[in-house]
């Protein structure tokens, strides 16, 4: 028996994707050893048995008992109506979005109250969380709101490059309202304060940076002043530069990190160079969040085939954010 102090805490995500079948798959290939998932002990049994694992679960009345040796531990925090098992896989469900709902607000409070070392969450399904009612589109938006409204930021990662998005779950054309010199400085005092890298390159939003204006103005009057705001308080950040070569300079190591003004200018570079070593960090909350840069994969879940590397990454960053402190 070995009792885990602070263990990581590692949500299943929705319980008819691919959630539970990659946190289990990384138990098996001992890439979460210390971990605890936060889950449905039925759920993590039917995944354990969908990847041909014959691992025995241990269900935990806290995240902090003694886990037996050996076995997949479970903390189940909420009592579902249903049995989430008996749900078919890959379907759209209110009461799967509701409970994987319900795994992340449990695990994120015990880590708030220090039962946990940091949290690492396995893919929810958008229109399921819609479908139960929750106001929220994703992880970033939950754990912001239970942790007061601190501003937070969305960043990706992978060992070739780095971006933070000053925008993210809002259509294209509300998002390019909200960039704002406010909502730019603010992402790059975020940046600076995680200590996720010092050079900082801004992307900017329209092509070839608005090319002096000729192309869009939110350059010149929102994110060349926010960027020499963030100067002159000691940031190094520097920009705007083009979009479409700014992430290949980055990633060469001109810079650390990349801010983009939006969701999908951001999040393209980093995907195409492959989501299995992909990381979703939250910055700005006051504790440790990652997560797999994936979603729910609906289309093979239940079959067993999943890829969990990175959701292993995830585990292997939030690890290593801890020991950096």
């Amino acid at each position: 028996m070995a009792l885990a102090l602070r263990p990581l805490l590692l949500t299943m995500g929705d319980p008819v994707g691919i959630g539970p079948e990659i946190v289990v798959r990384a138990f098996q290939r001992g890439a979460a050893e210390g971990c605890v998932i936060v889950g449905d002990v039925a759920v993590i049994a039917r995944a354990i048995a969908a990847i041909g694992w014959s691992a025995a679960v241990a269900r935990l009345d806290s995240p902090q008992q003694a886990v037996p040796a050996g076995s997949v531990p479970v903390w189940a925090p909420f009592q579902s109506d249903v049995d989430l098992s008996q749900l078919p896989w890959g379907q759209v469900d209110g009461r799967a979005g509701q409970a994987a709902a319900d795994c992340v607000f449990a695990a994120a409070r015990a880590v708030l109250d220090g039962q946990g070392s940091a949290l690492v969450t396995a893919p929810l399904h958008k229109a399921a969380l819609a479908a139960a009612g929750i106001q929220f589109p994703g992880h970033t938006e939950m754990l912001q709101a239970l942790a007061g409204g601190v501003p937070v930021r969305m960043m990706l990662a992978n060992d070739e490059l780095r971006v933070v998005l000053v925008t993210i779950h809002q259509s294209l054309r509300s998002a390019i309202d909200a960039v704002t010199y406010d909502a730019v400085l603010e992402t790059l005092r975020i940046v600076q304060r995680s200590g996720v890298g010092r050079r900082i390159a801004v992307a900017g939003l329209n092509p070839h940076a608005g090319e002096d204006g000729l192309f869009g103005d939110e350059e010149q009057r929102f994110i060349a002043p926010a960027i020499a705001a963030a100067r002159a308080a000691g940031i190094d950040a520097s920009g705007p530069f083009a979009p479409d070569t700014v992430f290949m300079r980055a990633r060469r190591g001109e810079f650390d990190v990349v801010v983009a003004m939006t969701h999908d200018h951001g999040l393209i570079p980093v995907k195409y160079l492959g989501v299995e070593q992909g990381v979703n960090v939250t910055l700005g909350l006051p504790f440790v969040r990652t997560s797999p840069d994936h979603g729910t994969a609906f289309d093979i879940a239940g079959r067993g085939v999943a890829d969990p590397s990175s959701l292993e990454a995830a585990i292997r960053w939030a690890r290593r954010a801890l020991s950096t402190g």
